[in-house]
């Protein structure tokens, strides 16, 4: 006999019967084996790279546009992880905290100590998306959008974004100009490139085959589709726990325009 079940941390263990005993084997013993989760951060370039000697200045807050806006404290994220406490780092990843920092690297130029607080972000949501705690938060639910839309574009057309794949019914801040820049953009973009979609040089070119096809191989030896998947995975899983049908369409959109107003 045999059955999955969670310990209620995000871990799944497997069991199974054998006469006399149970045998328990630890399914994503990564966890385990890799140590504490600043190990596994340390793992990551970025944070090598990110995180040297920290003396809680708070030059990082003091320049920080988020912190102005958000409740938000780069500072404190550092502090946190610098303490290697595995229940504290867990609670940033499955937080909205880290889905705040918009990446502007103010805080690299500026940190006495030579750190770079946002490289120290950019490891905790790797592993927050590796692990699954990204669908805890809903800013890092976000996610999805955002492998569904840049992502694959990214694969699909090999740009991250193009004005036709700025979709009104997703941007609707962009008004009814945008509109009809959406509906006309062959007549419109076509003044400024030649190439505009069509096979040759120029800005905003339609990628010939060969060049997709070396691409697509570039995503997948680099581990770029598996960390697609991965996204898809635990969105899945967290789109039931939600009343979903899975990740489907209505799981995504929701997540990409619905904001609780609690980040504040």
């Amino acid at each position: 006999m045999r059955s999955n079940i969670t310990d209620g941390e995000n871990r799944y263990f497997y069991y199974c019967t054998v006469p006399g005993e149970w045998i328990t084997l630890l399914l994503r013993s990564y966890l385990f084996c890799m140590g504490k989760y600043f190990d596994m951060l340390m793992e990551d370039v970025r944070m090598r790279e990110g995180l040297h000697s920290c003396m809680n200045c708070g030059v990082c807050t003091g320049v920080c546009p988020a912190a102005e806006f958000y409740n938000y404290d780069p500072r404190q994220i550092v502090n946190i992880v610098q303490t290697q406490d595995d229940d504290a780092i867990e609670e940033l990843m499955r937080s909205d905290v880290i889905w705040y920092c918009g990446e502007c690297m103010s805080c690299r130029p500026r940190c006495p100590r030579g750190n770079t607080p946002a490289y120290v972000i950019q490891a905790l949501r790797t592993l927050s998306q590796k692990l699954g705690f990204f669908v805890e938060s809903e800013k890092g639910r976000q996610q999805l959008a955002l492998k569904r839309t840049i992502g694959e574009n990214i694969l699909r057309t090999g740009y991250c974004v193009t004005p036709k794949l700025v979709k009104p019914e997703l941007h609707p801040e962009q008004g009814t100009v945008w509109e009809w820049i959406y509906e006309n953009d062959e007549e419109i973009y076509g003044q400024f490139s030649a190439a505009y979609n069509r096979p040759g040089a120029g800005a905003l070119r339609k990628l010939d085959d060969r060049s997709m096809e070396e691409l697509h191989r570039i995503f997948d030896v680099t581990g770029g589709k598996e960390f697609f998947d991965t996204i898809e995975r635990h969105s899945d899983r967290k789109a039931r726990e939600m009343g979903y049908d899975g990740a489907d369409d209505e799981y995504m959109m929701d997540t990409y325009t619905k904001n609780s107003n609690e980040h504040y």
